[in-house]
């Protein structure tokens, strides 16, 4: 059941997810220059940090419908 993270969850998860993109984007360059780009493109709303973000939020409000569907019991 999709449900809000705390104010320290979200931030610990905006870090990995920093991190994790710049490890993918970073071949052939520098940690900090790969580090820096990612940045960049989260401050402009896009790469793939920024996607990771708004998949997980699409996959939640899908998630939401069924959270108050119950199945009906056995008869």
């Amino acid at each position: 059941m999709p449900r809000d993270v705390s104010a320290a969850r979200a931030q610990t998860l905006a870090i990995r997810w920093l991190i994790d993109a710049s490890r993918k984007r970073r071949i052939g360059t520098s940690m900090v220059n790969g580090l820096a780009n990612e940045f960049i493109d989260a401050i402009d709303n896009k790469g793939n940090a920024v996607k990771k973000k708004i998949d997980t939020h699409k996959m939640a409000e899908a998630n939401r419908a069924f959270a108050t569907f119950k199945p009906n019991e056995a008869a």
